[in-house]
């Protein structure tokens, strides 16, 4: 890999790390609405110059149904769940969590008739990324009542969207330009819930919270997305979306570090099993994946 492409590695191992602390702050004053709006509109402005200079927003008007299917699915309901999460689950856990995706990802697979994924590290990986996943849930402190189980179950909701999107690009929109598809999709989820934020937004928010809201508009969407098309362009599709195995470090680390969040011996040993069980389901214990779904 040349630098400009370890460079590129390391932005979107930051950019896409990074989105679970923001949210976890945004929500703080903000209302899970209005933080999806305002990252999705905000995001889509941002990318609407550059989506317009490379005339690529008329072919996705023209899949218009399936730009908003997969919108609906890699956005609304992903971005609404994580807020929603992250107003009782620490931002590490979440990140670590939607991690899990490479998981769901194999279950699908096998499901559509891929049977390479039946191979026995593949099964083996997916063994040991929910036993990884039990070990986390089932840790002392994280799941309290109610509340919890249901931000959890959230989360994992998020996995399975994030792993069923990719099937929607890869089968209907294959062939139109993916900032096209990217910008017209934020721009219509944010116009879809501005209504819901307008409406449930009371609150002045503080200053860091604004401040997180922002960066995840600027730098977890719209820059993300743009360094995520020329990681692609410089090394392929194939081995851009290895920086995924890094972005749980990035969020368990920002969340202690940042928001004083508790390391515990179920996070501690959950998440290196669920990193290596994502890693030999969707590689087979080879340095070679698939592209995988776009991260929060």
């Amino acid at each position: 890999m040349s630098a400009r492409g370890w460079l590129l590695f390391a932005a979107m191992s930051l950019l896409w790390g990074i989105p679970y602390l923001f949210i976890k702050e945004a929500v703080d004053t903000f209302t899970p609405f209005a933080v999806v709006a305002g990252r999705t509109l905000g995001g889509a402005l941002l990318l609407l110059p550059f989506a317009l200079h490379r005339r690529a927003l008329r072919p996705a008007l023209a899949r218009w149904p399936w730009v908003l299917v997969f919108g609906g699915i890699e956005m609304a309901g992903p971005f609404l769940l994580l807020g929603h999460a992250e107003q009782t689950l620490p931002s590490g856990t979440t990140g670590l969590l939607v991690a899990t995706v490479p998981l769901v990802a194999a279950i699908i697979a096998v499901l559509r008739g891929d049977r390479s994924v039946l191979r026995p590290l593949r099964i083996l990986g997916l063994v040991v990324g929910f036993a990884g996943v039990a070990v986390i849930v089932g840790g002392p402190g994280l799941v309290n009542g109610v509340d919890g189980v249901v931000a959890v179950g959230e989360v994992l909701l998020v996995a399975v969207l994030y792993a069923i999107a990719p099937f929607i690009i890869a089968t209907k929109l294959s062939d139109v330009p993916s900032l096209g598809s990217i910008t017209l999709a934020l721009g219509a989820v944010g116009l879809f819930y501005l209504p819901f934020a307008l409406l449930t937004q009371h609150e002045v928010p503080t200053v860091r919270s604004a401040v997180s809201l922002v960066g995840l508009a600027v730098l977890c969407t719209a820059v993300a997305f743009i360094a995520f098309f020329a990681l692609i362009d410089e090394v392929g599709p194939a081995r851009a979306p290895l920086f995924t195995y890094v972005n749980p470090v990035v969020a368990i680390a920002l969340g202690a570090l940042l928001l004083g969040e508790q390391l515990t011996a179920g996070l501690l040993i959950g998440f290196p099993l669920v990193i290596l069980g994502c890693w030999l389901a969707a590689t087979g214990g080879r340095l070679r994946q698939r592209p995988i779904p776009l991260p929060d």
